[in-house]
């Protein structure tokens, strides 16, 4: 089994900053394709940022400037750097993950979740 686990969430005034972990275990040769999604209060799910293998991103519009995705194949991790916080980035933020498994199969897997809440 393949797990994600995202850390790093809590209560943070706005301009303050964050950075969100998602630690990958199981039987993981590497990352493929990983990403951060988030759910604000009454809003669908919506992608934040993604990394390639080849590290190239993508930001939604609402982070660009602000938020940093970064990962690291050998620890088997993916960070958020999350900066210049506002309210609206209130939400759950979950991480998902294309994984190349030992068996070379590749996955997309998705973490439970960790709440950040910007507020004064």
């Amino acid at each position: 089994q393949v797990q994600l686990v995202e850390s790093g969430g809590g209560l943070v005034q706005p301009g303050g900053s964050l950075k969100l972990s998602c630690l990958a275990s199981g039987s993981i040769v590497s990352f493929n394709n990983m990403g951060w999604y988030r759910q604000r209060p009454g809003k669908e799910r919506e992608m934040v940022a993604n990394i390639s293998v080849g590290g190239w991103t993508n930001y939604a519009d609402s982070v660009k400037g602000r938020f940093t995705i970064s990962k690291d194949n050998t620890k088997k991790t993916v960070y958020l750097e999350m900066n210049s916080l506002k309210p609206e980035d209130t939400a759950a933020y979950s991480c998902n993950a294309d994984v190349l498994l030992s068996n070379w199969r590749n996955i997309n897997v998705w973490g439970k979740g960790t709440t950040v809440t910007v507020s004064s």
